[in-house]
């Protein structure tokens, strides 16, 4: 195991929650001025970690930022993440006209920018960068549903798709290692809805690729995949060979904790609309019954299913941070 993520499992009671757009309410800005600031997403970042006892810290969990690179249409909020209104093709045989984006285009550039700011204020854990997985990019390309029938229909035209996401990803995680980041979440969770011979043939082997080129040294890979298909594709998943794997709350974490290696820190799976919709009583509960499940295997760490939402109440998250600190008292 890689040494900062040793050091990330042996400090248990310093959880690792996806959270970081909940900085907003700190800052007392909007979300769209985080996403267009590389100087409010670090000072975000900073801010959760005065805020909170947690094991690393997070840059945003933004599904978008890479698909808008490519020219898909973005929808802004001042009160929630950026989403994905229209792909930027709308027949998969137009997936060979499409150019690869150079890195820092759109507001990549931002976030390799924030993510290098935090660096320079964040001195005493890791800091891990964000970006979205291969087939959950080509679904933002083009259209989530009608990429399920093109898997079927016209296979290769799907994968020059995934060829030309896989590329961009690539490329966007060496800018962050160029500026220091300690390791990347990778967030595949389109394929958690896949069936294991279609996650098999159109993900795992495009996230293998990313993670074969740049794993090296002591970067920390960490796999992102929130979706309830997820234990029936458990051996391929494992195969990927990451340092973390992060699993949402569709499924009983226990479930998938034991067909991964033992030698990888699994991550969840406290349900994140709680945050947001739940109350304190409701977090400790959740949270109480993550462990309670999984606290006997000795790679697993707590952590929210999924990105907190921006909204979420900070007397929720405080209760969450609590009751991990009380549990490992």
């Amino acid at each position: 195991m890689k040494a900062k993520a040793k050091l990330i499992l042996e400090n248990k009671s310093k959880t690792v929650p996806i959270l970081s757009f909940p900085s907003t309410q700190l800052l007392g800005i909007t979300v769209k001025e985080l996403i267009s600031s590389p100087k409010m997403q670090a000072d975000g970042m900073k801010a959760i970690t005065e805020r909170c006892d947690i094991g690393a810290s997070l840059n945003m969990m933004d599904l978008s930022v890479e698909a808008e690179c490519f020219g898909a249409e973005i929808r802004f909020s001042d009160r929630e993440i950026p989403t994905v209104e229209k792909g930027c093709i709308s027949d998969i045989a137009d997936a060979e006209s499409i150019t690869v984006p150079h890195v820092g285009a759109g507001r990549t550039g931002y976030y390799i920018e924030g993510v290098k700011l935090a660096k320079e204020q964040i001195k005493d854990i890791p800091v891990f960068c964000g970006v979205i997985g291969p087939y959950s990019l080509a679904g933002r390309l083009f259209d989530m549903t009608e990429l399920m029938m093109e898997c079927y229909d016209s296979p290769d035209e799907v994968k020059a798709l995934l060829n030309k996401a896989t590329r961009f990803i690539t490329e966007y995680i060496k800018a962050f290692k160029a500026v220091k980041a300690d390791g990347v979440i990778i967030a595949e969770p389109a394929a958690g809805l896949l069936s294991p011979a279609l996650a098999k043939e159109f993900s795992t082997p495009f996230v293998k690729q990313i993670i074969d080129e740049v794993n090296d040294g002591d970067f920390v890979i960490c796999y992102h995949n929130c979706g309830g298909a997820v234990v029936n594709q458990a051996s391929d998943i494992a195969s990927l060979n990451a340092d973390i794997y992060h699993f949402g709350n569709a499924i009983a974490l226990k479930d998938i904790i034991p067909l991964m290696p033992k030698t990888s820190i699994v991550m969840g799976n406290v349900d994140p609309v709680l945050f947001r919709s739940g109350t304190p009583e409701d977090i400790r509960a959740s949270t109480k019954k993550v462990f309670d499940e999984c606290g006997k295997f000795e790679n697993f760490m707590i952590s929210s299913g999924c990105d907190i939402p921006a909204e979420a109440k900070w007397e929720n998250i405080d209760a969450y941070f609590e009751t991990v600190k009380r549990i490992y008292a």
